[in-house]
């Protein structure tokens, strides 16, 4: 289950006999939905940790140097001073786990965190995002380009056509040349889940993503109509596993999309620690793709703190 080496022909047979019991997912994932949550300092302590798996995203059409600086500082400083101060945190260097830009940003993101004076790597969506529908060597070039601008990670997404048609061995070697392309920055795999038709395809993309050198598997776009769901991490976190099991090699999850509570955060953080175990709490090999999320999390911050819920001047930043 390993990428080939050159000459070598890739057995992908076994993929036509995959199947995923799909009404055992939705009972797992309803057991999720239904578990209580955390409370008081346990809380406040989870919420933290998940402000270091956010990749503090901005895809819009009207991005601009001056939002990026500012979507760059607050990944710097993603919780109030004052906040991390009353709860003895504001020494622990506590940042998101990256910035995540479109290719003709990564520029501005690069420029913004260096006047900061700040490491975080600036990830770059590429290959045609959302859809994936350009030629292959555009989608190639614009991998190379925003590496060239200094990505250090690129969220490709794969061509959903090639899942939903079954040329899986087409859909590795389109991902190994993304793998290529990227040299040494990391490979974020987008399977947009949504449009895969069903729970034994996303099993499917996601082993061949993996077999393919993927460093993460990604849930969505954050641009589909059904994003990031449990249903579907479960399968990817199972795919996961299973490929750990069989080469040992460690590959990440990142969901994104409609991830937007602090309570949220809570429920993936506590699936990921279950299915895969606290090894994978780490940003190394989790990451939440989010734009709003982080609001939350400072708001519930700020009323674990001072016991009241944030005016929208409280938190300017956010």
């Amino acid at each position: 289950m390993s990428p080939r080496n050159p000459g070598t022909e890739l057995d992908l047979s076994w993929i036509s006999k995959v199947q995923v019991n799909q009404p055992a997912v939705l009972r797992r994932a309803q057991q999720i939905q239904a578990r209580r949550t955390v409370k008081k300092e346990w809380q406040a302590a989870w919420l933290l940790k998940a402000v270091t798996f956010i990749d503090l995203t901005t895809l819009s059409g009207d991005d601009t140097y001056s939002n990026i600086q500012r979507l760059c500082y607050k990944a710097k400083y993603p919780i109030r001073k004052d906040l991390l101060e009353a709860l003895n945190m504001h020494d622990k260097g506590i940042t998101t786990a990256a910035v995540c830009v479109y290719p003709a940003r990564v520029c501005d993101a690069v420029k913004a965190l260096q006047v900061a004076s700040c490491h975080i790597p600036v990830a770059s969506v590429a290959t045609g995002f959302p859809a994936g529908q350009t030629h292959l060597k555009t989608r190639l070039e614009e991998i190379k380009l925003a590496v060239e601008d200094g990505a250090m990670e690129i969220d490709v997404v794969i061509n959903r056509t090639l899942v939903l048609t079954g040329q899986w061995e087409a859909l590795y070697d389109e991902i190994r040349q993304f793998r290529k392309a990227c040299g040494k920055a990391h490979l974020k795999t987008i399977l947009a889940t949504g449009e895969l038709g069903s729970l034994t395809n996303v099993y499917k993309a996601s082993m061949i993503a993996m077999m393919a050198g993927s460093d993460f598997i990604k849930t969505s776009t954050g641009k589909e109509t059904v994003n990031a769901t449990f249903p579907v991490a479960i399968v990817m976190l199972r795919a996961i596993r299973d490929f750990f099991w069989k080469t040992g090699n460690k590959v990440g999850f990142k969901p994104a999309g409609g991830i937007r509570s602090a309570k949220d955060s809570l429920a993936w953080l506590s699936l990921i620690k279950e299915e895969l175990g606290d090894e994978w709490l780490k940003p190394e090999l989790f990451r939440i793709g989010a734009s709003a999320l982080l609001s939350d999390i400072e708001r519930q911050i700020y009323h674990h703190v001072t016991g009241r819920y944030a005016a929208y001047h409280d938190l300017p930043m956010c």
